[in-house]
């Protein structure tokens, strides 16, 4: 088990949550329950399932849960590109969320290489 506010990754994911949650609160009201929902649980879903992880008794397990936060993190990137192209992000907000997410990926992939390595 693993203290989950340790790790770069868990806290890049998060600050990227919370900007997310910025991002997409000046998103049309009748989006509420369709993309602004969408958008934000694929995002609060990555730093959730690296916790989720942590928690597990394996670093078998806590790779799972990571590949798993790598899907949502994929998810985000695809509705960071929708939400750019109907105009609901500009230009400057979609490159910056874009390069963290990306950003996350990349670590993401390293941990989950690390632990299969270890393992």
């Amino acid at each position: 088990m693993r203290d989950f506010k340790t790790l770069s990754v868990w806290e890049k994911a998060h600050g990227l949550t919370q900007k997310v949650y910025h991002a997409t609160s000046a998103f049309p009201r009748e989006e509420l329950y369709g993309l602004t929902s969408q958008i934000r649980r694929s995002c609060a879903s990555v730093p959730t399932n690296i916790a989720e992880g942590c928690g597990r008794n394996s670093d078998a397990e806590l790779a799972r849960f990571l590949e798993i936060a790598m899907g949502s993190a994929s998810e985000l990137e695809y509705l960071l590109i929708l939400t750019h192209d109907l105009h609901l992000l500009n230009s400057a907000e979609y490159d910056s969320l874009t390069g963290e997410v990306l950003e996350v990926k990349r670590m993401l992939a390293t941990f989950i290489k690390k632990l299969r390595a270890d393992g």
